[in-house]
């Protein structure tokens, strides 16, 4: 009797285990991404002297409550080009997100820019790369508004803390796994108004099926003079089509 009574409470327990197990792993999402782009374009910038890039990264979401994390990476340029060293960005970030009310979504969390080794701190009128952003977002149907704060010094420039960028975009269905991208930002980089622009961007995104394609055209009315190339004096800013194809697994 009691060796019955043991294995069932064995069993049931173990049985619950599994449920539970099952049931955080049904909730937790885990996707990877990778991509080549033409020119890595980050708010209008080119961040490889208007050359390619690779790029890729993971997520994980827990679905119930809406808390993700993630990192991407890129290859770069400009850290180089800017007097110091390193040619990868690692960006770190997490969050959560959800509906405010019905339709009306919310995104909120942390982005921390990691440039491993860029040693900008030592070159005149420059500091360190790394730059962290809180950032809050709220969207509708296909639009959003998302506002991103800098809580350090913002890719390099001197006493830039509480910079800011406002993002307004839509993404549009068009029919048959394609999008439409429409996008206008404005970065505010604090103490340094020649150093602040707008940026814009008119695209279209298609699922194949096996990759992803992106064709946009990105510009901008930044200074030529705070966004020329070091390296070639090629303006970063420029008006340019991108493409970039990529894929989720």
């Amino acid at each position: 009797m009691k060796t019955t009574i043991l294995a069932a409470t064995l069993i049931t327990t173990f049985a619950a285990g599994n449920a539970l197990a099952d049931e955080a792993k049904a909730a937790t999402e885990l996707s990877f991404n990778a991509a080549v782009t033409s020119d890595y374009r980050y708010r209008g910038i080119s961040q490889t002297r208007l050359q390619p890039a690779l790029q890729g990264g993971a997520d994980v979401v827990h679905t119930a409550s809406g808390l993700y994390a993630g990192a991407w990476a890129s290859t770069i340029k400009w850290t180089e080009d800017a007097g110091g060293d390193g040619s990868v960005e690692l960006d770190l970030y997490a969050g959560k997100r959800g509906e405010l009310l019905p339709g009306l979504g919310y995104d909120v969390g942390v982005l921390t820019y990691v440039y491993p080794s860029n040693g900008l701190k030592k070159v005149p009128g420059f500091t360190t790369a790394n730059t962290t952003e809180l950032y809050a977002q709220l969207s509708y149907g296909p639009a959003l508004v998302k506002y991103s704060h800098a809580v350090t010094d913002l890719f390099g420039f001197v006493d830039s803390k509480n910079s800011g960028y406002l993002d307004l975009a839509a993404n549009l269905a068009a029919g048959e796994g394609t999008v439409v991208n429409l996008h206008a930002g404005r970065q505010r980089v604090a103490h340094n108004s020649a150093a602040s622009y707008t940026d814009w961007k008119i695209g279209v995104t298609r699922d194949f099926g096996i990759v992803t394609g992106a064709l946009a055209y990105i510009g901008t009315n930044a200074g030529k003079t705070a966004y020329a190339s070091p390296a070639n004096g090629k303006f970063l800013g420029k008006s340019a089509l991108v493409l970039t194809i990529s894929k989720t697994f």
